[in-house]
């Protein structure tokens, strides 16, 4: 579906899997993800429709990093669902903050 509205490019994380499991609190809905049979059905459908496939680093502070100001927050908690800058006082949703990091991210290594 993420493919089929032919976005120009799509950018993913590289993720650490294995270091995700090792909190075991975590550990079975990792496992139960499927990360790697996603990304593999992400590069053929993008493949096939022609868009660019970005990944960035593992290190890349997605979550971290102000999408309006580009602060980065030193310290952010699994807890913090909300992401809240204390520069410049923008709120938003921690996972959509880190969506349009990774379409704004500048460093990154072409897949497809």
């Amino acid at each position: 579906m993420i493919a089929k509205t032919k976005p120009a490019f799509i950018t993913i994380e590289k993720l650490n899997v294995q270091g995700m499991k090792k909190n075991r609190h975590l550990a079975k809905s990792i496992s139960d993800q499927g990360f790697y049979d996603f990304k593999q059905k992400l590069g053929n459908a993008c493949r096939k429709m022609g868009i660019e496939r970005r990944e960035v680093t593992m290190f890349y502070p997605s979550s971290k990093l102000c999408s309006h100001c580009g602060l980065k927050k030193v310290k952010l908690s699994l807890s913090e669902r909300v992401f809240s800058c204390e520069h410049c006082g923008r709120s938003i949703d921690r996972d959509h903050n880190a969506a349009i990091n990774l379409m704004q991210a500048k460093e990154y290594v072409l897949l497809t």
